[in-house]
């Protein structure tokens, strides 16, 4: 089978729409997450915590799409990826999915009964249901910059030396942070655009003003970190970008400073962490000349920025090795064949559109303002 493109260009296209899945799933699903981690603080009423609920209630199952569609990228274009990180991350991916379940469980469930004390219970664990997500998350960002302690054996078996715990050092912890603070501004900034002006709306503006400050303050002190740490890893020798996909064959040496090394190379990467800080600062001048939707762009331009600044910062790099550089899996070395990646872009460029259409038209029938005088007359809401 003739395939008009070639190795190397496949695997960058497949690094890119890695990206695009992990920033749709964050632009869409975030501001779902933000907003169940705001639930306890912005209502102060049942009314008010049914208001933000019934915001997000009509997206939340759609956006999963972009969650699937993310683990199934891996699994299927990055199968060493997917290898190394399900398997290091096999307990905090347990944490993970048991907090998004709590999620439909929480609408599903407050509203059954009408004992207050009963649906402070659930819209508690609706609140652990949009942290515990963005943390870990954070968590699992802040630990790949790190690099994870696996190694590969002669017959590319992975054997990961981690541990749960020491998933949260002290690095990782703050990009759990910066994590939280940027889907909690995204909830905020959603709010926004979707509930009624009223108390909910204030409280939220007042959280996502505070999100956006230290969403700023965290990316800052993550950019110092990174850059005076012992943290970075770089390919050495030649690069054979159209070779087999066996980490074996390249070259890796620990590099600390080397995440900063791209920026140098191709100049026009900086306009990612001018984003990541650039985006803070619109929602917060939406925020403050009360531009419902200058604060939602803000939020959405520092997601992108936040997001791909790691991405590139790391480039080719996608699961370095902590304990054994030579491990390390970069776009080059750890992708499927190339007839797989070919016949997945094929099938990728009829099913995305498609994806990103329905979630369009999603968007475009729900939308409108949410209102206590529909959360106390409409019998189909929570």
């Amino acid at each position: 089978m003739a395939i008009p493109l070639d190795y190397e260009t496949l695997r960058l296209i497949w690094w890119l729409l890695l990206g695009v899945l992990l920033i749709g799933f964050t632009l869409t699903d975030g501001y779902d997450l933000g907003v169940a981690a705001l639930m306890p603080f912005i209502g102060k009423t049942d009314e008010e915590r049914r208001l933000a609920i019934n915001a997000v209630a009509p997206h939340w199952e759609g956006h999963q799409v972009w969650f699937i569609l993310g683990g199934g990228a891996i699994f299927a274009a990055w199968p060493f990826v997917y290898a190394v990180s399900f398997s290091g991350f096999y307990l905090a991916m347990f944490l993970l999915l048991a907090a998004l379940i709590l999620r439909p469980v929480s609408f599903k469930y407050r509203s059954k009964h009408a004992d207050p004390a009963w649906r402070s219970r659930w819209d508690w664990a609706m609140f652990v249901s949009g942290l515990v997500p963005a943390l870990v998350f954070g968590v699992a960002v802040g630990n790949v910059l790190l690099g994870l302690p696996f190694r590969l054996d002669s017959d590319l078996r992975t054997f990961y030396e981690g541990s749960l715990l020491g998933l949260f050092s002290p690095f990782a912890l703050l990009t759990g942070l910066l994590s939280v603070a940027m889907i909690v501004m995204h909830g905020a900034g959603f709010l926004a655009v979707k509930i009624e002006e009223g108390p909910v709306l204030e409280r939220a503006r007042r959280f996502g003003t505070f999100a956006a400050l230290l969403c700023i303050v965290l990316f800052a002190l993550g950019g110092v970190w990174v850059a005076m740490g012992q943290m970075g890893f770089r390919l050495e020798g030649v690069i054979d970008a159209q070779g087999p996909s066996n980490p074996h064959y390249s070259q890796t040496v620990a590099a600390p400073g080397a995440w900063l090394d791209n920026y140098g190379r191709y100049p026009w990467m900086m306009l990612a962490p001018v984003l990541g800080f650039a985006g803070p600062l619109i929602a917060l001048m939406g925020i403050r000349s009360r531009s419902h939707a200058l604060n939602l762009t803000g939020s959405s331009l520092a997601t992108v920025g936040i997001i791909s600044t790691v991405g590139l910062s790391m480039f080719p790099f996608i699961v370095p090795s902590a304990i054994d550089p030579q491990s390390s899996l970069t776009a080059w070395n750890a992708s499927s064949s190339h007839l797989t990646l070919w016949i997945m872009l094929l099938v990728t460029l009829i099913f995305l559109p498609i994806v990103l259409a329905y979630t369009a038209w999603a968007i475009k029938v729900l939308f409108g303002r949410v209102t206590i005088e529909q959360v106390r007359t409409n019998p189909d809401f929570y």
